[in-house]
């Protein structure tokens, strides 16, 4: 999963970038609203994690420069955001905790409000249930066939034996069975590995890819030579190609 995180706080974004990317995420991450806006506009996510109290960002001189920072914080760009269509899901993480700054908050196209400080389990849990409802799920897990992948123990079992996993082969897994049957290009499964700044060997997916056809079986994942992966439907006997 790709997250923009707009945060301006060092600590804080050092801290959950940190504990994102062992389990998978690729994190991307922004200190005010001139960045969050440029990156929003220019490249998919699936989550965005977002501060309201941000700092403007962009021209800091000139005589435009004041009246163009009034009213910039993360309210200001998720209103934005929702304004032009886009849905990406947001989660807001804020130290403001009053009742009215809730309401505000989600009526403005949040998708979840969550005050700091905040246990990091109850946001994973946040961002689990968010995407389940931007998926149209409602069962917790994914399954397809005998694969059975449970995001909250970050867990995958075969025919209900555990199969052991690196961060990024299940990051490629769960891409997969979220979308059971399409067919994921090279480029959409790196943007799920990869941050901004992250070097991207040439083969990389492809050996991942060959890893997990080497645990979960060879036959579960088909590939179309040059254009992408995707998951055999259940019934499928036959090999994958090469």
């Amino acid at each position: 999963m790709r997250l923009l995180l707009v945060e301006d706080d060092r600590m804080i974004g050092d801290s959950l970038r940190a504990a994102l990317r062992p389990e998978g995420f690729a994190v991307d991450w922004v200190r005010d609203v001139a960045a969050a806006r440029a990156a929003l506009s220019t490249e998919r996510f699936d989550l965005v994690l977002l501060d309201l109290g941000l700092p403007p960002g962009g021209p800091t001189s000139g005589p435009d420069s004041a009246a163009a920072a009034l009213g910039q914080d993360g309210l200001t760009l998720l209103r934005e955001l929702r304004q032009r269509g886009d849905s990406t899901p947001v989660i807001v993480l804020t130290a403001r905790d009053g009742p009215g700054d809730r309401v505000r908050g989600l009526d403005t196209g949040a998708d979840d409000y969550l005050v700091k400080p905040f246990e990091f389990d109850e946001l994973r849990a946040r961002m689990r249930a968010v995407q389940r409802r931007h998926g149209g799920r409602a069962q917790p897990v994914l399954q397809h066939g005998a694969i059975v992948l449970d995001p909250a123990a970050h867990q995958v079992t075969v025919d209900g034996q555990p199969v052991l996993l690196s961060a990024r082969e299940y990051a490629v897994l769960e891409a997969l069975m979220q979308r059971p049957g399409a067919l994921l290009s090279r480029a959409q499964l790196e943007d799920r590995l990869y941050g901004w700044g992250e070097e991207i060997e040439s083969n990389a997916v492809s050996v991942y890819v060959h890893q997990l056809r080497r645990k979960l079986g060879a036959e579960r994942i088909g590939n179309v030579r040059g254009v992408g992966y995707f998951l055999t439907p259940v019934s499928h006997s036959g090999p994958a190609s090469a």
